[in-house]
C-alpha cells in the first residue's frame, strides 16, 4: 500500500510518510470505467479545515477523484474502484452508508443546480429530508446557512420567490447555503466558479476562504490564480495520476517536478 503525501509538523511537505492528523486519507487509488483506468494509485492527506485545491489539465482525473470522495462515481455504471478512503477513521468504501457520508461529505458543483422552487425551500430541502419538520428549526438552519454563504442580506426579503430568478452568482452561494445546512464537515467544490463573472467569482472565492474555518473544502479548478489567490494546498493531476502535491506557494513558486512547472507556467494544458 502507498503511503500519504501530507505535511507534518516534523518533516518538508514533500515527503513520503503517513498520519493520523489528515481529515482525509486516501491510500493507493485506482478508479477504472469500464476497462479504461482513469486514476493510478492516488494517495494523499487531506487537512482539516484547510482549502485543497485540485488542479490539473482537463481530463487529467481531478473531477473523477473528488467524487471518490462522496461516492457520486457509484451512480455511473462500470465503475470499480480499488483502494481506500478513510473519513474520520472510517473506511468510507468499506462499511459507510452512502447518505450518512453524503450528508457529511456536501458538494457544489460546476453549474447551480438549484431546484425550481423558492429560496427558503432550496436551502430546508435537505432538513426536511432529515425529518426536521418544526418551522422555528427550519427557520434558523435556512437564515444560518444563507449567512454561511454570505449572501442573506440579498435575499432576506425574497424567499419565497422563485431560486431560479437569481443571478448565476447569487444561485451558487445558494447552492452553498444547501450544503451548508445539512451540516457536513467536508465540502467539495467541482469548478464552483467555471460559469460565473469576476464579479461573482471574486465573492465565491472571498466565501471559500470565509468557510474554511469551519469545513474542511476541496476544490476542483482551471483556474491557477484562484488555486493561488485561495487554497493552502495544491495537487497536480495528469493522466491520471498525482505528480506533486504541497503547500500550494510551493507548488507555484519552486515545483519539484519539471511537468508541474510546465503545467503552471501554461507550456501545456
Amino acid at each position: 500500500m502507498k503511503k500519504l503525501l501530507f505535511k507534518s509538523t516534523s518533516e518538508s511537505f514533500g515527503s513520503t510518510t503517513t498520519t493520523e492528523h489528515s481529515k482525509i486519507n486516501v491510500y493507493d487509488l485506482n478508479l477504472f470505467y469500464g476497462e479504461k483506468q482513469a486514476l493510478y494509485g492516488v494517495s494523499l492527506g487531506i487537512q482539516e479545515k484547510e482549502v485543497t485545491a485540485l488542479i490539473g489539465p482537463s481530463g487529467c482525473g481531478k473531477s473523477t477523484f473528488l467524487r471518490t470522495l462522496n461516492r457520486m462515481n457509484d451512480l455511473i455504471d462500470g465503475v470499480k474502484i480499488t483502494g481506500k478512503i478513510v473519513i474520520d477513521e472510517e473506511d468510507i468504501y468499506a462499511s459507510q452508508d452512502v447518505i450518512k457520508l453524503r450528508t457529511k461529505v456536501g458538494m457544489v458543483f460546476q453549474k447551480p443546480n438549484l431546484f425550481p422552487m423558492s429560496i427558503y425551500d432550496n436551502v430546508a430541502y435537505g432538513p426536511r429530508m432529515q425529518g426536521i419538520k418544526n418551522k422555528k428549526a427550519l427557520n434558523e438552519i435556512v437564515e444560518e446557512s444563507l449567512r454561511g454563504a454570505a449572501i442573506w442580506d440579498e435575499v432576506k426579503d425574497r424567499l419565497k420567490t422563485s431560486a431560479l430568478g437569481l443571478s448565476g452568482g447569487q444561485q451558487q452561494r445558494v447552492c452553498i447555503a444547501r450544503a451548508i445546512a445539512m451540516k457536513p464537515d467536508v465540502i467539495l467544490m467541482d469548478e464552483p466558479t467555471s460559469a460565473l463573472d469576476p464579479i461573482s467569482t471574486l465573492k465565491v472565492e472571498e466565501l471559500i476562504t470565509q468557510m474554511k474555518k469551519d469545513y474542511t473544502i476541496v476544490i476542483v479548478t482551471h483556474n491557477m490564480q484562484q488555486a493561488a489567490r485561495i487554497s493552502d494546498k495544491t495537487a497536480f493531476f495528469l493522466n491520471g495520476e498525482v505528480i506533486e502535491y504541497d503547500k500550494t506557494d510551493v507548488i507555484f513558486s519552486t515545483p519539484n517536478d519539471s511537468r508541474t512547472e510546465d503545467y503552471i507556467t501554461g507550456r501545456f494544458g
